[in-house]
């Protein structure tokens, strides 16, 4: 797209503008700022990185332009712009222990670590606990931090324990980062390593005023079968999505992210080739592109999208970029029994309860399990890279098995639906 100064000041906090002619050029928004990066493949191992060049409109679309050519020609030099990038320049001054906060402290590691490390969706998230958590010690003096004011801290967010052990992971990362950058004294006690380690665990979902706990549920058969004859009361975004995670048990991030580029017919049959980039295993050494033969049902879905589709994105939002996963979870809970959002409003209730999207990835691998389906090739197909030395040697893609098993779950699936529960 060109550049348009009205549509960049508008961009939301975790989306960014791509601009044609100029790969890997980027307007990333975050909560604070609007930031030019590029983005390019490492010439070291071929992983994916980001670096920045500056912020808008301090820095101009034509300067940006110039930075990114520039860090293009560095970049097929062969060198790592982001290691490149974190080489204090002569002359610069580290800030002073003595007046060194908090508060700069963990914008030094969103900057130098988190934005160029992780998506924007998740560096947005961690700007957001920053800024809401902080509280009492965000302008204390980072290296005068006492371990009774670490625990203080993180006990007063107790109840909500899984916002509390996220808060102690990306305060115990920050201080680590300045730690190896010369910001902190060497002696600085990292306490956040240390304060309610372990204790810091969810009670699992709330229902009706009870914990359920953290089990993992995986759907019986007979649920299964309700389930599955159950779909078309949902919305025909959620039942095409809900029915993608039991044909091909990828994730839910993966599958509202989906696109037309994707999307292949090949000898054998229709194939979705998730790029690594957007699968969990970004950051992986070891994780390649997520090949995923479509089967049965998933082949309907995705060809009736593809014949639909108004742009490359396959599950659009209202803007037409990917939605969020999150509209299928919040559109399964809507039809639990014990959903209380707009209790006026009439919608059929599921008679399949206390289950998550996720719980049908799970199901799937246990149905690949039962039907014996070998170890190696259902952690294949849900996407996990395998452990150790296997991982190391074992380059093998298995897209033909890949297509064996899950034309063999399709089938299994099927005959769950329809002759599951039993009539009586």
């Amino acid at each position: 797209m060109r550049f348009d100064a009205r549509a960049a000041a508008k961009l939301p906090s975790g989306a960014h503008m791509t601009f044609e002619g100029f790969p890997g050029l980027r307007l990333q928004a975050s909560t604070s700022r609007k930031s030019w990066t590029y983005r390019y493949k490492s010439p070291v191992d071929s992983r994916m990185r980001q670096v920045k060049l500056g912020e808008w409109p301090a820095m101009s679309f034509a300067g940006a332009i110039a930075a990114w050519e520039k860090s293009r020609v560095e970049r097929d030099s062969g060198a790592e712009l982001s290691a490149l990038r974190r080489k204090p320049e002569t002359g610069t001054t580290r800030p002073s222990p003595d007046t060194y906060s908090v508060r700069q402290l963990c914008r030094d590691y969103l900057q130098g670590y988190v934005e160029v490390n992780r998506k924007t969706k998740g560096a947005v998230e961690v700007a957001r606990i920053f800024k809401a958590m902080l509280g009492p010690i965000a302008d204390m003096r980072a290296a005068s931090i006492t371990r009774a004011q670490a625990f203080d801290l993180l006990e007063s967010y107790r109840s909500t324990p899984m916002l509390a052990a996220r808060l102690r992971m990306e305060l115990g990362g920050a201080w680590h980062y300045a730690l190896d950058a010369g910001r902190l004294p060497e002696n600085t006690a990292n306490w956040w390593k240390e304060v309610l380690r372990g204790r810091l665990k969810s009670k699992g979902r709330k229902v009706e005023g009870q914990y359920t706990g953290t089990q993992k549920r995986v759907l019986s058969v007979d649920e299964l079968g309700t389930l599955i004859r159950w779909l078309p009361n949902f919305s025909l975004t959620v039942a095409d999505a809900l029915t993608l995670y039991l044909w091909t048990g990828t994730r839910g991030g993966e599958i509202v992210a989906m696109e037309s580029t994707e999307i292949a017919d090949e000898s054998d049959g229709l194939w979705w080739t998730i790029p690594k980039r957007k699968t969990k295993g970004l950051h992986n050494e070891k994780a390649t592109d997520l090949r995923v033969p479509l089967v049965g049902r998933a082949e309907v879905i995705v060809r009736r999208r593809l014949d639909q589709a108004k742009g490359t994105v396959l599950f659009p939002s209202s803007r037409g970029e990917a939605m969020d996963q999150t509209v299928v979870q919040h559109g399964v809970y809507y039809h639990q029994p014990y959903c209380k959002i707009a209790p006026n409003h009439d919608r059929p209730r599921l008679p399949v309860t206390h289950w998550s999207a996720h719980d049908l990835r799970r199901t799937t691998r246990t149905l690949l399990a039962a039907l014996g389906c070998p170890n190696e090739i259902a952690e294949a197909v849900l996407g996990h890279v395998l452990p150790g030395i296997i991982g190391v040697y074992n380059r093998h893609t298995y897209d033909r098995e890949r297509r064996q098993w899950l034309t063999q779950l399709s089938h299994r699936l099927e005959d769950i639906a329809a002759t599951y529960p039993p009539k009586k």
